[in-house]
């Protein structure tokens, strides 16, 4: 079996079988997303924001790591958290795609006007921008399309964060935002993917680094 895009080549039958339920599961999280009102990704998204201020790793950062919403795949949007961020004095970054290199980087933004579309359906930095350096983010929220209490998530594939955040993780704190539906028992993870500590969704905050979830259990909620 090929690899996927995270350069991950399935070993074993087991591998295989976690490959084709990642597919699925991406698919079907995808669709499931697709379907929910432009109004209600809206209103999800600000319990989203409301419940990402109150947590410590994002009240006590200085800087922080965002990313910019891809409308047309009613993703999370954090641009009000931006603002409020702002507000208080707190740097923020966003990502940028080299697709050549298949790198990621993070770059401070003075204000996110000065960010423009580079052909991935959301805003970028400009080259102009200071790069952000190891040791400079606090904390980082990242996207996904599943997660799962233990902090395994699932994204459209192509493995940019799971091989980005390890150079700023830790120190900086990652947190994975959802919608509620999103987070699910179990996510298929492999040796290439890297967990998050906190996951947020619009209905529930869940701290992993406090300790295991069982799979399929209530996982501890917090806030």
């Amino acid at each position: 079996m090929p690899s996927d895009h995270h350069g991950f080549v399935p070993s074993s039958a087991e591998d295989v079988l976690r490959a084709r339920v990642k597919v699925e599961l991406r698919k079907r999280m995808r669709a499931l997303r697709k379907t929910l009102p432009s109004t209600a990704c809206a209103e999800r998204s600000a319990r989203i924001v409301e419940r990402l201020g109150s947590i410590e790793p994002v009240a006590r950062a200085r800087s922080i790591g965002l990313f910019w919403p891809i409308e047309d795949r009613h993703e999370v949007d954090l641009r009000p958290l931006d603002a409020a961020l702002r507000a208080r004095g707190v740097r923020v970054a966003y990502p940028g795609i080299d697709p050549d290199a298949g790198a990621m980087t993070f770059r401070f933004v003075v204000h996110p006007d000065r960010m423009e579309p580079q052909g991935f359906g959301f805003r970028e930095p400009s080259l102009r921008e200071p790069e952000v350096r190891p040791g400079e983010l606090d904390a980082i929220v990242v996207p996904a399309l599943a997660v799962d209490p233990r902090g395994h998530r699932i994204g459209y594939g192509a493995g940019y964060y799971d091989r980005t955040l390890p150079r700023f993780a830790p120190p900086a704190v990652s947190i994975a935002v959802a919608f509620d539906f999103q987070l699910v028992a179990e996510a298929p993870d492999t040796s290439l993917d890297v967990p998050v500590a906190w996951i947020v969704t619009d209905n529930r905050t869940l701290a992993v680094e406090s300790g295991p979830a069982v799979a399929g259990s209530p996982a501890p909620e917090q806030g």
